[in-house]
């Protein structure tokens, strides 16, 4: 009993608390996003403002995608922590591709945050064993897996300058412009998110080797108010997976009373 309350005291509660933060502003987002495109109530503009997109959006997926990759260092099997991942973007993939082709509901997600976190979690996993296998200096592996996260995000900032032109939709990953592609509900490339990944990731090997929090002796107030958000973000995949449906199902109801009642 009390090596599992070493363990509960020891969580890094801080990155479940980030990552619930992060995952309540997205279940904000799309909420707004139904409500106003969705639904058609002229509510929610800040969707069209370009300080939006150019400074709160990226803050979302940087705090969600960031500590991702910490928390993948902590992982005890990431190899099974991605094939999770991997199941659960499939299943998202497929059952937006039928709600779109027989619902006629524009759900469709081919590539988006879920596809990037499985990427970089098998990434980090490859890395970490070869890193085992060979003996490599794990400070020259962080400068290293460092330098390329910094490259793709460079790159990714960079990549919508490029002149270029394809179809294949092979491409679509990397975050190039596919002409004809269909629309797609949510897209998150690999370039820049998979680099954020990864800084994500040497930010864990060096301020979580010990793999435990480090804010430990939180007071009573701060544990009450910061624990239905952590709780969120450990339960941060399933969470992800059902909030959408659920939460169009019951603006769906809300609005249809409301014309009811009109």
């Amino acid at each position: 009993m009390s090596g599992k309350k070493k363990v509960s005291a020891e969580r890094a509660w801080e990155l479940d608390f980030l990552r619930g933060i992060a995952l309540l502003m997205m279940m904000f987002m799309h909420m707004s996003w139904d409500v106003r495109y969705e639904f058609g109530a002229d509510v929610f503009s800040y969707l069209e403002e370009g300080w939006f997109w150019s400074f709160v959006h990226p803050v979302i997926v940087v705090l969600f995608v960031g500590v991702s990759g910490i928390c993948c260092t902590l992982s005890r099997s990431n190899v099974r922590r991605g094939l999770k991942l991997l199941g659960a973007a499939l299943i998202l993939t497929l059952v937006t591709f039928l709600i779109t082709v027989f619902a006629g509901i524009n759900c469709l997600i081919i590539f988006n945050v879920l596809h990037v976190l499985t990427c970089g979690v098998f990434l980090y996993a490859l890395i970490a064993f070869i890193e085992k296998k060979t003996g490599a200096n794990a400070n020259a592996v962080n400068v290293i897996m460092g330098l390329i996260g910094l490259y793709i995000v460079i790159c990714g900032c960079e990549i919508h300058y490029m002149d270029y032109s394809t179809d294949s939709l092979l491409f679509l990953p990397l975050g190039f412009d596919i002409a004809g592609a269909p629309w797609m509900a949510d897209y998150m490339p690999l370039f820049p998110w998979l680099g954020v990944f990864l800084i994500g990731c040497v930010v864990g090997r060096t301020c979580y080797r010990e793999k435990k929090t480090l804010f430990a002796g939180r007071g009573k107030v701060m544990t009450a108010i910061a624990r239905p958000v952590e709780f969120i973000g450990r339960h941060s995949l399933i969470i992800y997976l059902v909030h959408q449906p659920l939460v169009y199902a019951i603006l769906y109801l809300v609005f249809l009373l409301i014309k009811a009642v009109r």
